[in-house]
């Protein structure tokens, strides 16, 4: 069911949503969080079917901010619920010229009472995102390095911008990614890691990310850099330990299907599919606690690495 109320007020959505649930049978029970999407207009749809589907693995509120500065004061809403917005219920607020000013105000009485609060900005975030207007209300705030703005220096803010309850999709994006090299790791013959090398689309803040977590926790020297385009276009391409006995090497050679070479063993085939946008944002939601490792990562692992040996301009795509 969708219900569209131009020219509204906030007061007015709340009492219409609670009307919406009562005509349409939807049950607002066992609601675990409000979700609060700070987003801009032709994304969101993009953003609410994520949310729709991790809802199903997270009962919640969905709250769509569009924000435009300019124009006269007017907000119009929607609400989905049932059908059209998964196991969660969600309302969407374009909000314009000054009405759009304080974002606080718009959500805040829209909050499920006594639930805790997520913040996602699928693109443009605020320069510190835990002091913004949403920032300051929400237990987690997540953010997506691979989305606009595209800046060379983007994780660099990210890790000068880290409050605890911060989190980057693309470091979601790595989580296969590091379970098969702990994995490797795990097995014998157990020897140092003396080298590493994580090769990566320029397109990809994660290759950034893999590098800082490998310097962190390895603490060896690790050499990064962004492949042409010509030769990878999107995401993490291969990362190389290097051990005594040889090389370990975990190669990507298509968006599923990634190859593992140990010495004295045969290569082996492995499934390391790219994470879709459902996967990493219901893997974020599980947790409602700061993201220690991750604040580590983008503060002293990334501070510990050097620069890419070269870099792409483009800076937009999952890994």
């Amino acid at each position: 069911m969708i219900v569209d109320l131009p020219d509204t007020t906030v007061s007015k959505i709340a009492r219409s949503l609670v009307s919406v649930r009562e005509e349409g049978g939807a049950v607002a029970l066992g609601r675990v969080l409000t979700l609060v999407i700070v987003t801009t207009h032709g994304v969101q749809e993009e953003a609410i079917e994520a949310a729709n589907d991790a809802s199903r693995e997270h009962p919640m509120r969905v709250i769509v901010l569009i924000a435009d500065p300019d124009g006269e004061a007017r907000l119009d809403a929607q609400i989905r619920v049932g059908g059209d917005a998964g196991a969660s219920e969600v309302i969407i607020l374009r909000a314009h010229g000054p009405a759009a000013e304080s974002q606080e105000g718009l959500i805040t009485g829209l909050l499920l009472p006594d639930a805790p609060v997520v913040a996602w900005w699928p693109d443009y975030p605020p320069a510190v995102p835990s002091t913004s207007d949403v920032g300051r209300m929400a237990q987690r705030r997540i953010t997506d390095a691979s989305t606009k703005p595209f800046t060379k220096d983007r994780l660099s803010q990210l890790g000068a911008s880290y409050a605890p309850g911060d989190t980057d999709l693309a470091w979601t994006r790595l989580t296969h990614w590091r379970e098969q090299l702990a994995a490797v790791l795990d097995q014998p013959p157990y020897e140092t890691v003396t080298a590493v090398e994580v090769v990566g689309a320029g397109s990809s803040p994660s290759t950034g990310l893999l590098a800082a977590w490998l310097r962190l926790k390895l603490d060896v020297p690790v050499a990064w850099r962004y492949a042409p385009a010509a030769e990878w276009e999107h995401g993490i391409r291969s990362v190389r330990l290097t051990r005594a006995s040889g090389d370990i090497v975990l190669e990507r050679s298509n968006d599923i299907d990634a190859t593992l070479t140990q010495p004295g063993q045969p290569a082996h085939d492995i499934v390391l599919p790219r994470r879709t946008l459902r996967e990493c944002l219901a893997e974020e939601l599980r947790r409602l606690d700061p993201d220690v490792l991750y604040g580590r990562v983008i503060t002293e692992g990334w501070s510990l690495i050097g620069p890419p040996e070269q870099a792409d301009s483009a800076n937009a795509s999952e890994s």
